[in-house]
């Protein structure tokens, strides 16, 4: 007769079962824990075209360097036959929304996007599983 051992009807493989009726198991320790992390990268960011970066060099030099107002260098645009990058004609406005939002977007691929921010391990534990 077999031990008086309680064994799980799921457990009974012909392979585990020795001569004398008890079970070989087989012991596996785990390390397990758990990690955090966290990133600002995850989201997808578009870059400017190159089309864009030459208009914002362009309006950033005539603004910066040669002294020109908003107003000027809308003219000046379309003056030229340059469009915005909707298709449409340059206002002030418009003007001051390509240097804005180019400050704004170095900003926070600056002071956001690219900031770190450390893993954390926690709750290390040693769990044994039976096979």
């Amino acid at each position: 007769m077999c031990s008086s051992k309680q064994v799980h009807p799921i457990l009974l493989h012909s392979d585990r079962l020795n001569l004398d009726c008890t079970f070989s198991e087989k012991v596996i320790p785990c390390l397990e824990f758990s990690m955090k992390f966290q990133s600002n990268q995850l989201i997808y960011q578009k870059e400017y075209t190159k089309r864009q970066q030459v208009i914002y060099l362009l309006i950033h030099h005539l603004h910066d360097r040669e002294g020109w107002g908003y107003k000027k260098i809308s003219k000046w645009l379309n003056k030229s036959f340059i469009l915005t990058h909707t298709g449409k004609k340059w206002f002030s406005s418009s003007v001051i929304s390509v240097l804005k939002r180019k400050h704004e977007r170095d900003l926070m691929n600056e002071q956001v996007r690219n900031k770190h921010f450390p893993s954390k391990v926690s709750k290390f534990e040693v769990n044994y599983y039976i096979f």
